[in-house]
């Protein structure tokens, strides 16, 4: 009940022309929204942030919203629009023109080569773990927290925290010592 009164301030600061029906057509899409940005993203924290991004837009741009038309595809429209301009932006983001090996020895010495390029191994392995498994062996293995530090980080108990390290080594060993077998 909070956001739809928070809601319903942010629209009056930002739409004092809008008629409160629009307003409060708006604040009942947010489940729709939220429902479809899930969907669109597939992850509940872009997806949250998809929405934030259509009801801004749709707030900026309320003025070419036509009366009588279905407000709900219009927000559906905006919503896929933005999705494919977060899309498109993530794509370039994530162009590489040459791998990261290609420099790996560039003012290297013989001895450190060999250590440089288990580092990047081991970088590369870290990118293939789970979000909650990757934090934890970062947390724990590579910045030096305390399990109990770490647990309260990520908001988990010790129990949990355990489990994806567990795992997380686990999944680390299988990728970097394939000789040894899965775990």
């Amino acid at each position: 009940m909070e956001e739809i009164i928070s809601s319903e301030r942010c629209f009056e600061e930002h739409m004092p022309e809008a008629s409160r029906e629009i307003r409060e057509a708006i604040v009942a899409l947010l489940p729709r929204l939220r429902r479809f940005a899930v969907t669109l993203t597939r992850n509940q924290a872009d997806g949250d942030d998809l929405v934030q991004i259509t009801v801004e837009r749709a707030i900026a741009r309320i003025d070419r919203w036509q009366d009588g038309t279905r407000l709900d595809s219009w927000m559906y429209r905006i919503m896929k629009n933005a999705w494919i301009d977060e899309v498109r932006s993530r794509q370039r983001q994530n162009k590489v023109f040459a791998p990261d090996e290609a420099g790996a020895t560039v003012g290297f010495e013989d001895e450190t080569i060999d250590l440089r390029l288990r580092a990047m191994s081991v970088e590369k392995a870290m990118a293939t773990l789970p979000d909650e498994q990757r934090l934890a062996v970062a947390l724990v293995l590579v910045e030096g927290q305390s399990y109990r530090e770490a647990a309260d980080i990520m908001g988990v108990p010790i129990g949990t925290l355990t489990s994806r390290l567990a795992r997380g080594r686990d999944a680390l060993e299988a990728i970097l010592n394939p000789a040894k077998g899965a775990p």
